[in-house]
């Protein structure tokens, strides 16, 4: 399903997918689904994978992060495209033709019961979505003069942010202030 994937990939990810007996990629796309319902701050990789060895099944963490990162992938898809269990069924389907019948079920029955739960949470997401802060850079200068000023002597900060908006775009903003502006802004802070 994960259009960035080429199908060697997604064969292999499905190939590590078809050793797990339904019930582990049950509890593994439940560890994940609960993440992208926002029920848990992350997915626990550590944990998913010791469940995986606890259950006679071992992979090495590159494995663990590949099926991790899949699931989730097609998870979030699922929710932004608005798919039905089925059409998400028939999408992975038609990017690997290695499915197991009994792992497909399981995606099935489990994107059934908690797709809406996870497209409400990212609706909800999306209109609450701000930026997020990439990078400060600041300094402290001095304005000597200005236009209307010949002798201004004044101190200021300058403040470039880099902050990455939802859409996934990096965008800076650039702000100067006197030292008591910028004293109320770090207080209100």
């Amino acid at each position: 399903m994960p259009a960035d994937e080429d199908s060697h990939g997604i064969n292999s990810v499905v190939d590590k997918l078809s050793r797990l007996p339904p019930d582990l990629l049950t509890e593994a796309s439940q560890h994940i689904l609960s993440y992208l319902q926002g029920q848990n701050s992350g997915v626990d990789s550590a944990e998913i994978s010791h469940r995986f060895q606890r259950a006679g099944v071992t992979f090495d963490h590159e494995a663990v992060q590949s099926i991790i990162r899949f699931l989730l992938l097609t998870f979030r898809s699922a929710g932004k495209n608005n798919l039905s269990a089925d059409e998400l069924v028939s999408k992975l389907k038609e990017g690997s033709s290695k499915w197991p019948k009994a792992s497909l079920q399981v995606l099935h029955a489990l994107w059934s019961e908690q797709g809406a739960a996870v497209r409400a949470q990212q609706d909800a997401q999306s209109m609450l979505s701000i930026g997020q802060l990439v990078d400060m850079q600041w300094k402290l200068g001095m304005a000597v003069s200005s236009d209307t000023c010949r002798s201004l002597n004044s101190p200021y900060v300058s403040l470039l942010l880099k902050i990455a908006e939802p859409s996934g775009q990096i965008s800076q903003k650039a702000l100067e202030m006197t030292i008591p502006q910028f004293q109320v802004y770090v207080d209100l802070q």
